[in-house]
């Protein structure tokens, strides 16, 4: 008995640190690759898609290898692929990956995972299913508890890598603790994999007779539209706050780490209750879909993350509680595992890659609440007494309305609508012609610039760059010789209108949709007095190769969503600037965030090269469209320092307790929310 305990123990614990690998890794490496893809939020999203279909690839291989092959060949060729893993390591992709300026930056991103961490990954993948199957041979009880563990591994390492790892080691320090412990994991599963070879013949013999027997093909797509549902509520949810909140590690984590807290919950208590469940999901359902209706609103995120999780959780519930209800005999277990690993793989590509080729808006969020509740009308068909039934009509039909009206919602007034791999872009019209009709462009919910259709007001600049923002006064008040002027974030184009005939004006835009909208469906490029250059690609990625004469003002206004880039903020980003700026010159951010308090980052690094730093905060002006804009202003020029209009309108810049300097391998942003008013 303590022999058998002890066994069970050595494979549990490898499955446990298996799955703590396999969570730990996903955000370590997207936010290694972020910044070279511009900070975009889609990069966490084309992460998920590998990620699940990797781990479809080593439930694949964990189904064919314990179907095919006995035994002591399972162990030794995953004995062998645990070995080739160990060459790879220290896990992530190196210099050589560093994305130039690219046209499918998903089709690169993927490519570059499985050639750096894919076999790492597959193998750490195939750990559960193997184990458990091993364990079934072993006449162990109940191994699909091993998969609530894993869950609940899983969970704790993306708990941690927020709170612990990414505050506490850069990138290095993760990538070598993390190699680290995967040569342990190697050791345990080895050990695992040849304990599991001397199995009982007898329960193996069974095992392979049962296995004989075919799942019902119904009940096998039972599971994948199951796990399929699971996984596009998660990447539906996670993109809804990333464009609308931040594109860092912290809202990547809450959805996944949500996601999996309802496979625990599912597979390792007896808390589902379909009837329960089934009712509460009809509340989760309608708050969603609010959420996704509500596409000019941006709440505080003290609200809309916890309605957005809370509203994740009951679904997934729903999910993988009918998962674990409907699940099979061990015999059929890695076949199940197959089931649910291609469910999710097919939702996340649906979701990841698939949405921003079909939609011009972003709609996966209420298409996935209608499926949802299609499903739970399909499911509780058979089981529920009439008013379920009319319960799950009535339901169905409320989604199927409500994503008519998000589609109106996104086409209302619009000119046009359009989506890539950095988010979508709306331009909308005000609908009553006049003096005071405008044009504004919208990035997510976030306005990225505005202007009048008609003289005089066409020519005035608006939202954050009015006469009044510390951009404004800079360009306006302090430099009377010809300037040279280089802006990192085109937007609608607003700062070209303070440009003059013999100044330089120099645009770094990642998105060539937002190129082709500036100069289409707005004139401050195409009335620009000054000579005009706009360079495509990452700003940085741009810099780095760029030979033009240095800049008088260096202007970072770099968005996806409301969401900055750290990668434009860091320590070398800096060394960069300075390259690029002349003697007496402006590095002017702005930092304007509903839910980052960026400036202290930018004073600090300004105060480590020496140069003195003001934030300057404008108000809003309604009438002239002109938005609350916060600027900071780096420089070592006291005629710009001590300028009036500034001074009055400068603010102290609060000190952050423990912020340290940001670099290209550490940063940390959960010290940087701040609580905005609600009202």
């Amino acid at each position: 008995m303590n022999l058998a305990r002890l066994e069970t123990t050595l494979f549990a614990s490898a499955i446990f640190l298996g799955a703590f690998l396999l969570f730990s890794v996903e955000p370590l490496v997207a936010k290694e690759i972020l910044p070279w893809f511009g900070g975009s939020a889609a990069v966490w999203s084309t992460c998920l898609v590998f990620y699940q279909a990797a781990l479809l690839v080593g439930y694949v291989y964990a189904f064919i290898v314990t179907r095919r092959l006995r035994s002591p060949a399972q162990a030794a060729i995953h004995t062998f692929l645990l070995l080739a893993s160990l060459a790879l390591l220290p896990i992530g992709p190196g210099a050589t990956w560093t994305a130039p300026n690219v046209t499918h930056p998903a089709r690169l991103i993927l490519l570059m995972l499985s050639g750096t961490i894919g076999l790492p990954f597959v193998v750490l993948s195939a750990t559960n299913p193997l184990l458990q199957d091993w364990l079934a041979q072993r006449s162990a009880p109940n191994p699909f508890r091993l998969f609530a563990l894993s869950n609940f591994a899983s969970l704790a390492a993306l708990f941690l890598y927020p709170t612990v790892f990414e505050p506490k080691f850069d990138i290095k320090k993760q990538t070598f603790w993390w190699s680290g412990a995967f040569v342990l994991f190697a050791a345990l599963c080895v050990t695992s994999a040849w304990r599991g070879r001397t199995g009982n013949a007898k329960t193996e013999f069974l095992l392979r007779g049962a296995r004989s027997s075919s799942v019902p093909l119904r009940m096998q797509l039972t599971w994948f539209a199951l796990a399929a549902c699971g996984s596009m509520l998660l990447l539906s949810v996670t993109n809804h706050l990333d464009e609308n909140v931040a594109a860092v590690p912290l809202l990547w984590v809450l959805p996944l780490g949500t996601y999996l807290l309802s496979f625990v919950f599912s597979f390792g208590s007896n808390l589902y209750r379909p009837q329960i469940w089934l009712r509460l999901l009809a509340f989760a359902l309608g708050i969603l879909a609010y959420a996704s209706y509500n596409i000019n609103a941006v709440e505080a995120f003290q609200i809309t993350i916890p309605v957005s999780l809370a509203g994740l959780f009951v679904c997934c519930m729903f999910c993988h509680g009918e998962l674990n209800r409907l699940r099979p005999e061990t015999s059929h277990l890695t076949g199940f595992y197959v089931m649910i690993a291609a469910g999710g793989a097919a939702g996340a590509i649906l979701i990841g890659l698939l949405a921003p080729q079909i939609f011009g808006g972003i709609y996966e969020l209420p298409i996935t609440l209608f499926l949802t509740a299609v499903l739970a009308l399909a499911i509780s068909w058979n089981d529920g007494a009439w008013p379920m039934h009319l319960l799950w009509v009535g339901v169905s039909a409320c989604m199927a309305a409500a994503v008519v009206s998000n589609v109106q919602a996104y086409h209302q007034d619009t000119l046009t609508l359009r989506r890539s791999f950095y988010g979508s872009l709306r331009v909308v019209q005000s609908p009553h012609a006049g003096p005071q009709q405008h044009r504004t462009l919208f990035h997510g919910t976030i306005q990225h610039g505005a202007q009048f259709l008609l003289p005089p007001g066409r020519t005035r600049p608006t939202t954050y760059y009015g006469p009044d923002s510390g951009i404004g006064i800079v360009l306006r008040e302090c430099f009377d010789r010809p300037k040279r002027v280089g802006i990192v974030g085109l937007g609608a184009g607003t700062l070209a209108s303070y440009a003059k005939p013999e100044d330089t004006f120099r645009f770094y835009e990642i998105n060539h949709q937002v190129i082709e909208i500036a100069a289409s469906l707005f004139f401050y490029l195409q009335e620009c007095r000054a000579q005009l250059q706009i360079v495509e690609g990452d700003a940085r990625l741009s810099l780095e190769h760029d030979q033009s004469p240095p800049f008088d003002v260096l202007t970072l206004d770099a968005f996806s969503g409301d969401a900055i880039p750290v990668h434009l903020l860091t320590r070398e980003a800096f060394t960069l600037y300075l390259r690029h700026l002349r003697p007496g010159g402006v590095m002017a951010f702005h930092v304007s965030n509903n839910y980052l308090d960026l400036a202290p980052v930018v004073a600090q690094l300004a105060q480590e090269i020496a140069f003195q730093s003001v934030l300057v905060r404008n108000h809003a002006d309604q009438d002239e469209l002109i938005l609350p804009a916060d600027w900071v202003l780096v420089t070592r020029n006291e005629a710009v320092l001590q300028n009036a209009a500034i001074r009055i309108r400068a603010i102290p810049i609060p000190r952050h307790p423990g912020l340290h300097v940001w670099t290209d391998s550490y940063n940390n942003l959960i010290q940087l929310f701040k609580m905005p008013d609600v009202r």
